[in-house]
């Protein structure tokens, strides 16, 4: 397969781009000349700009066009999408009815999750060759072995992308070193989530930080977020609310901490990408949302999960023991 130009496809969440930029080093290794193009939504594309593997980002606006129901930006998308580079192939590693759509607008050569692999079947008719990956495995893994199948990284039947690789993996994210503040030794706790149900309590979060001496940031992204994390920095010696981080500041915060304490989102996970050690805490979801490691471990309620049918209204997260957490910090820190 000749392969000077490619394109992949992922359009959104944070945390699912963060986990997602683990293939592009792997690519690198076995095509050093390669140029890799990414299209994704545009509010996520910082995150990517100054990547050194990325040859161009691509931004459009779904999000955008749903909103305003704007059939001429819709229009302006779809013609910008053809416009793009005849890729000598197109990954789409999201595995949805829209980036499979997109993909498709982009080009016919489209490599994607096969219809049993994906939660939105319909995705895999729009793909010129499919990847038979379980659903249920890490998605740090899916990724890895999906970009595996679509450029013959390792032939079948031989090494394929390892655990080891993976674990022994480069950072994944590109290297910002301009903080929003000085500080020498810091931990970060991200207080905040996508759903209610994922969210640690704010008054468990306030125990952690009295109990740990480790000078500790609390990172937030709205309004409710922020009065949470106001509400602890308040009552506690240890924690300071961040300012309003741009996504460079943030992993900028994140690549230099010694230790970070979130829920199931984003900014945790860019601790993995940048191995940094971190402490993931599950409740309505489970460890398939992170590649576990010595440094980067779970701690989960007791909560049975269904990840062909997440409950967003189990609450068990609450559950979780605040000295159970310390313990593990602690263990980390040392």
């Amino acid at each position: 397969m000749k392969l000077d130009h490619i394109a992949i496809v992922r359009l959104s969440a944070l945390g699912d781009i963060v986990n997602a930029t683990i293939v592009l080093q792997f690519i690198k290794q076995k095509y050093p000349d390669i140029k890799i193009d990414w299209i994704t939504e545009e509010v996520f594309a910082p995150l990517l700009y100054e990547h050194p593997f990325i040859h161009k980002v691509h931004t459009i606006n779904l999000k955008k066009i749903k909103k305003e129901k704007s059939f001429s930006l819709l229009k302006k998308t779809v013609s910008k999408l053809k416009n793009l580079p005849k890729y000598d192939l197109i990954i789409d590693m999201q595995g949805l009815l829209k980036s499979a759509l997109v993909a498709r607008f982009i080009g016919k050569k489209i490599h994607g999750y096969d219809k049993n692999s994906v939660r939105e079947k319909l995705s895999s008719l729009f793909y010129a060759s499919t990847s038979n990956i379980p659903y249920e495995l890490s998605v740090i893994k899916r990724n890895v072995l999906l970009m595996n199948d679509a450029l013959d990284l390792y032939p079948k039947g031989t090494s394929h992308v390892s655990d080891e690789m993976i674990t022994n993996k480069l950072p994944t994210l590109p290297s910002y070193k301009k903080l929003p503040f000085t500080q020498d030794e810091y931990c970060v706790f991200v207080i905040g989530a996508s759903w209610e149900s994922k969210i640690y309590p704010k008054e468990k979060v306030l125990d952690i930080c009295n109990t740990l001496t480790c000078k500790t940031y609390l990172v937030w992204g709205n309004e409710k977020e922020k009065s949470d994390a106001e509400f602890i920095a308040a009552n506690s010696n240890n924690a300071e609310i961040t300012p309003k981080l741009s996504l460079q500041e943030l992993c900028a915060l994140i690549s230099h901490a010694k230790l970070v304490i979130g829920n199931d989102t984003g900014p945790t996970h860019m601790a993995w990408a940048y191995n940094i050690p971190s402490i993931t805490l599950f409740g309505p979801t489970n460890e398939r949302m992170i590649y576990p490691t010595v440094q980067n471990i779970a701690i989960h309620s007791d909560s049975a999960v269904d990840i062909f049918h997440i409950n967003k209204n189990d609450l068990s997260i609450k559950n979780i023991s605040p000295q159970n957490i310390i313990d593990k910090a602690k263990e980390l820190l040392q």
